[in-house]
């Protein structure tokens, strides 16, 4: 694997600021993405690979490495995505640390202290790569375009591996959930697709939450408070009511695992008028469900209560669970384990507590759960990436296509892994 060059890109990558905005109304949402998507294009026209192009109506950058080997191999996807959380991402100062001797890492922003982050006593002797401590670094998710460029150099440099084709994919927007709902699925043609999206190696997320949001919206009555017997109706009053009537116990702060929740995400409010915004989250179909019947069950009750329904609710679906689908198509998740059993890499199969790009992927007729990229404490000043675990996830994505193309021929190649 070549570690320099998967170095050099990422370090090139995070310089540039492409964190994305939920207020634009653009796609991509912001330039920076766009101009992150054209350098990367140009990295894929240097290594010539084929079809390369930068999808003008959903911000996409797309590439093929064409097979080598005669024997029908069905393509396979890679997909990372090209924009930074909602953190400062403006001048990025990546920081080098070769030999890392495991304590504090003093920066000139900040100091990541072994203390509070008991895991990073793991990465002794590894090169550390983090940001000045003034931004984020990036490594969520630059780290996952450079592991999957970097494979594709691998196989380039390495002709006598036989593989089908490989279309890899960077797109926007993934941080504020909107670049994958315009995912061209059929132009990207594949079975299925791996992200790399954040995770430990050894990590394999196959399900993620249910998602919706909830919208509820109260109409006051506002007079004089001097006159207000028995005439005004305080909107703000009955939020409160609301939100007293919610599950005390299924909040994000109370629940791990597989556990759903509820979360007030906002409220608003004045006498005459009060919003609250919810986000609702459960990986079981059905509790998922019943959780959105019982907020409307609270609803109808309280509206039951008041001179007329004064409370409106609005629930919008905003992502499903890949977990039902993958498990349609074992051969997927069978497929990581064997590689990871080959390269010495304890699997942890965790259900990812969120949602990725893979679940519009998914959605969209290609299955695609998350491996990982390496590094941590993503999406703010502490956020670090390992050179060597760079190359670990590159080398992953390698053996993911290679165990792929002896899959096509040899069916029984994952028998152990049942």
């Amino acid at each position: 694997m070549d570690i320099e060059y998967i170095k050099s890109l990422f370090l090139n990558y995070v310089q540039i600021n492409s964190r994305s905005d939920s207020q634009s109304t653009s796609t991509p949402t912001t330039a920076g993405q766009t101009k992150l998507a054209r350098l990367i294009a140009k990295d894929l026209e240097k290594l010539q690979l084929s079809e390369v192009k930068i999808n003008p109506e959903n911000g996409y950058v797309t590439a093929k490495l064409a097979g080598n080997t005669a024997k029908k191999v069905d393509p396979i996807g890679f997909i990372a995505h090209l924009d930074t959380a909602d953190f400062i991402a403006e001048n990025v100062k990546p920081i080098v640390h070769p030999n890392y001797n495991g304590g504090d890492i003093v920066l000139p922003g900040a100091t990541i202290q072994v203390s509070q982050f008991p895991e990073m006593k793991r990465l002794k002797g590894q090169t550390v790569i983090t940001s000045d401590g003034t931004t984020l670094l990036g490594t969520d998710d630059k780290a996952g375009i450079v592991e999957i460029i970097g494979a594709i150099k691998y196989l380039l440099d390495h002709p006598e591996i036989p593989h089908g084709d490989v279309k890899i994919g960077f797109g926007p927007d993934e941080e504020i959930g909107r670049g994958a709902k315009w995912f061209d699925a059929e132009d990207f043609g594949t079975r299925f697709a791996y992200t790399l999206d954040n995770g430990r190696p050894g990590d394999l997320e196959v399900e993620t939450f249910n998602g919706a949001k909830a919208e509820i919206e109260i109409s006051g009555t506002a007079v004089h408070p001097g006159n207000a017997y028995k005439t005004l109706v305080n909107a703000i009053t009955i939020a409160n009511r609301v939100l007293s009537q919610l599950p005390v116990d299924d909040v994000p702060e109370k629940s791990q695992g597989r556990q759903g929740f509820f979360l007030v995400d906002a409220i608003e409010g004045a006498v005459d008028h009060a919003k609250i915004d919810l986000i609702i989250r459960d990986f079981d179909d059905e509790q998922f469900k019943n959780r959105k019947i019982e907020l409307k069950k609270i609803i109808e009750k309280l509206n039951s209560t008041l001179d007329y329904s004064r409370i409106t609710l609005r629930i919008i679906d905003q992502y499903h669970n890949i977990g039902t689908e993958i498990k349609k198509h074992p051969e997927i998740t069978q497929l990581a384990l064997k590689v990871y059993q080959q390269m010495g890499l304890k699997p942890n199969i965790v259900p990812f507590r969120g949602g990725t790009d893979g679940n519009f992927i998914t959605k969209k007729g290609i299955p695609t759960p998350n491996l990982f990229n390496g590094g941590g404490n993503y999406h703010g000043p502490y956020e670090y990436i390992t050179v060597e675990e760079m190359a670990l996830a590159a080398q992953v994505v390698v053996g993911c296509i290679k165990n792929w193309a002896d899959y096509n021929t040899n069916s029984n190649v994952f028998s152990n892994h049942q």
